[in-house]
Parts: C-alpha cells; structure tokens; sequence
C-alpha cells in the first residue's frame, strides 16, 4: 500500500454554504456539479478532485478527514485557514 488516497473536495467560505451544499447532495445533485458551481479551489473546474496525495501533502485537519472517509463517502464539514471544505474520497 503507497499510503496515498484520492479525494475531491468543495472549499467555500462560510458555514452557510456548507449547509446549503449538504441539502443539495441530499436532494441528489453531484459532488462534482457542485464543485464546478460552487468551490472558490481552482480543483473545483475538475469536479473537486485533488488527485492523489499522501500523508503531510494536506493541511492537518483536511488530511485527518480525508483519510477517515470510505471511499465514495462525504465527509461533513471541515475547517481549516482556507475556508469550509466538504471532502468526498474517490480511492
């Protein structure tokens, strides 16, 4: 195992957003629309995703969230100096 997972994530700026995100999952449209319409990271023109990465390539509490996750998961919200993220892993 090389310790590496992928994962896509949604980054906005405040609480709201998350919340208003999360309702939009729930009524069934996609993590990557939504990452296209929404997410302030350049990732968000591909669907949120980040690739892959190892361990240290994120900041703290995005990695500890993003590894937790199942694959094909969401996570709930999870802050950090860039803003809130909504992290999905993909592998």
């Amino acid at each position: 195992m090389s310790g590496k997972i992928e994962a896509s994530h949604i980054l906005v700026d405040h609480m709201h957003e998350v919340d208003d995100l999360q309702k939009k999952l729930d009524e069934g449209v996609s993590f990557e629309q939504l990452a296209q319409d929404f997410s302030n990271c350049p990732s968000g023109k591909q669907g949120g995703s980040l690739g892959a990465f190892g361990k240290g390539m994120m900041v703290k509490p995005f990695e500890d969230a993003a590894f937790a996750l199942e694959v094909g998961a969401v996570s709930g919200p999870v802050k950090t100096q860039f803003g809130f993220h909504l992290i999905k892993r993909t592998k």
